[in-house]
């Protein structure tokens, strides 16, 4: 006599209860089902039999994805029982289509009973399944929309169409659901972007805090939008020009944050860290560098990127020119500056700070204050070409004494250079 056990359940009559019985062994370890067989493991009269199987069978390919009758074998036993032999699957997880992959639609085995898979178990079936790549992987919310996603690409200059999302890696190339590509690039996408602004080197006061969400695309957008806003303008004197000079390099900002959003390590849950100083901002995120590389590796241009189809996006768009130019580029704005970025690694992060050019210079050396006096001479000097110890004196109508001083201060300053010695004296702009 049979009786149920964890390979074996018994129906006494179809329901829609048997494709979670199926759903179940395909996802656990196989398993049979006796469709005409009550608990007790009586037999029951279903009636017109071939009536019974065509339903069945027709409901449990209809009712699963993905397609699982390669899976199932289905047979009548003794003209009066419905035999359902499910093999485990390979393209787990398989799930109710009307519910979708959660736990509502997704089912295991337990015991002698199928109960609803946990997320964390989904999870683990998705990566099996698809192999280890996130990006690849079917992902569990499939309920997306792509607002950002289609004006960003608009924006660009891109056709963004459904003909198109297998190419993009947006779909699964096994059954066309969502992969969790188009996760991050729609507008549910769970992770997120913070950013941190204090007012002390320790990071301890706050002066503003932002989160942005989303689609990657608008996290791109209102980031370097937020930033810009950080980025403030100074004007420097050399010699007789006055340049206004940011405090970073629009372009090293951007760089860094795209490196940060493109090449993260998405099996994590937690956000990129952004944190602004006067001094400095650090761009962290989750996940070191991939085996074999290293932090010199990275500053000499060699990339492996982590997300492929996410970076080939973004090269589509143009927003990466080609893997691994993004943090030579950085270096690059930043030669001849007295401080360099600076690349931090561990097993599980990566972190890159640029410095504040400006923070940097006021440090290293000191401005000097253009007076009138001064403005006066280089007047002169830029009508005139040069200009000599009494011109000074008479110009400004000073003493030797003072118009040494303010020659001297001149000087120092580096805005004019001296020529000659005692009556062949000349001041001369420094350019």
């Amino acid at each position: 006599m049979l009786i149920e056990t964890e390979g074996i359940e018994f129906k006494e009559k179809f329901t829609e209860d048997i494709y979670k019985e199926v759903i179940a062994f395909a996802n656990t370890s196989g398993g049979i089902i006796y469709v005409g067989i009550d608990d007790n493991g009586e037999i029951v009269d279903l009636g017109d039999i071939d009536n019974e199987y065509t339903r069945i069978t027709n409901g449990i390919r209809d009712a699963i994805q993905p397609d699982i009758t390669m899976f199932v074998r289905f047979t009548i036993q003794d003209g009066k029982i419905v035999r359902i032999t499910v093999n485990e699957g390979t393209n787990k997880p398989y799930y109710l289509k009307s519910k979708g992959i959660k736990p509502g639609g997704v089912y295991v085995r337990q015991g002698t009973s199928s109960a609803p898979a946990s997320y964390e178990q989904i999870r683990q079936m998705i990566k099996e399944s698809d192999g280890d790549t996130f990006e690849e992987e079917r992902s569990i919310e499939q309920e997306l929309t792509f607002k950002a996603a289609k004006e960003a690409f608009l924006l660009y200059g891109v056709s963004f169409s459904k003909e198109k999302y297998r190419t993009l890696g947006i779909t699964h190339k096994k059954d066309n659901l969502y992969t969790n590509l188009a996760l991050l690039l729609s507008d549910q996408c769970t992770h997120t972007t913070k950013i941190a602004v204090f007012a002390d080197e320790a990071c301890t006061i706050f002066r503003d805090t932002k989160e942005f969400g989303g689609s990657v695309f608008h996290q791109f957008k209102q980031t370097i939008n937020y930033l810009s806003l950080c980025n403030k303008t100074s004007a420097v004197i050399t010699g007789i020009v006055r340049t206004e000079k940011k405090d970073y390099p629009d372009e090293a900002i951007r760089e860094a944050f795209l490196n940060a959003l493109v090449h993260r390590d998405y099996s994590f849950s937690g956000s990129i860290i952004l944190n602004v100083t006067d001094k400095q901002i650090e761009f962290i995120s989750l996940g070191g560098l991939l085996p074999g590389l290293s932090p010199d590796d990275i500053r000499s241009g060699i990339s492996q990127p982590r997300n492929k189809n996410l970076a080939s996006v973004f090269h589509r768009l143009r927003l990466i020119e080609s893997y691994g130019t993004g943090i030579r580029r950085i270096f690059n704005l930043y030669s001849g500056c007295m401080a360099q970025p600076q690349i931090q690694v561990t097993s599980n992060t990566f972190k890159i700070t640029l410095p504040n050019m400006n923070a940097v210079n006021t440090h290293q050396t000191p401005r000097t204050e253009l007076t009138p006096q001064m403005q006066k001479v280089l007047d002169f000097i830029l009508q005139h070409k040069e200009i000599t110890d009494e011109q000074v004196q008479q110009l400004l109508g000073i003493k030797k004494t003072r118009s040494f001083v303010v020659m001297k201060q001149m000087e120092n300053a580096g805005l004019i250079k001296i020529t000659g010695r005692g009556q062949e004296k000349r001041y001369t702009i420094n350019l």
